[in-house]
């Protein structure tokens, strides 16, 4: 079992907080903790489910149990209005981070991280984690100017999104914790993560769908 007394600030909106509420106590009981859920328009829909074990590991067989245990409760639940393809992933390399545990698990790697409520006029920080607690991450800023403060202590509650930035460092840490490194030879900046074990996306359909073209 997963700890659930650690809950996640980030928070999804609109359809992609419907799965969420839907699947996280479905990944609790299988041990998982979810790390985010994501909608796009990729293949018509997808949906995107981003789980991850306590120790931050996945792989392609835990993304294929958490599938099949989730889909029954999508369909049952029915979240989504339309067709989607279910997609289920690991967090990557360049992970978001959506817990204190996050920033306290990589403190000393770099990170992007942007506010959905400015601190003091400003809402895109770039930094290295220096840790967390319960309410606010501390990230050590190497633009800051003379006489600025060279660390923000950023409210959890204020952030819209955190996420590692790729780095040779971060990849040599995270082969060393058992992930896989990304399919190209080295890091792009802004690449997306390459890493992520997953399956095939699985095709949903709407039964009422099936029901009418039957």
């Amino acid at each position: 079992m997963t700890d659930r007394s650690e809950a996640r600030f980030y928070r999804e909106k609109g359809v992609a907080a419907r799965v969420a509420q839907s699947v996280e106590p479905v990944l609790a009981d299988l041990g998982f903790r979810l790390v985010r859920v994501k909608v796009s328009a990729q293949n018509g829909m997808t949906v995107q489910i981003m789980a991850e074990r306590p120790d931050g590991t996945m792989s392609v067989e835990d993304c294929e149990a958490v599938s099949r245990a989730v889909s029954p409760v999508l369909d049952l639940e029915d979240p989504v209005s339309e067709a989607y393809h279910l997609e289920v992933s690991s967090p990557g390399i360049d992970r978001p981070l959506v817990r204190p545990s996050d920033f306290n698990r990589w403190a000393g790697y770099e990170a992007k991280i942007e506010l959905a409520v400015p601190l003091e006029g400003r809402k895109r920080f770039r930094g290295f984690i220096r840790g967390a607690d319960e309410t606010t991450a501390t990230i050590e800023l190497p633009d800051a100017a003379d006489g600025q403060e060279v660390s923000a202590r950023l409210a959890l509650s204020d952030v819209g999104e955190a996420r590692l930035v790729l780095s040779d460092d971060l990849i040599r840490e995270s082969l060393r914790r058992g992930s896989k490194p990304p399919a190209e030879d080295g890091p792009a900046e802004d690449a997306p993560s390459e890493d992520a074990a997953q399956p095939e996306p699985q095709p949903r359909r709407k039964r009422r769908a099936e029901t009418n073209t039957a």
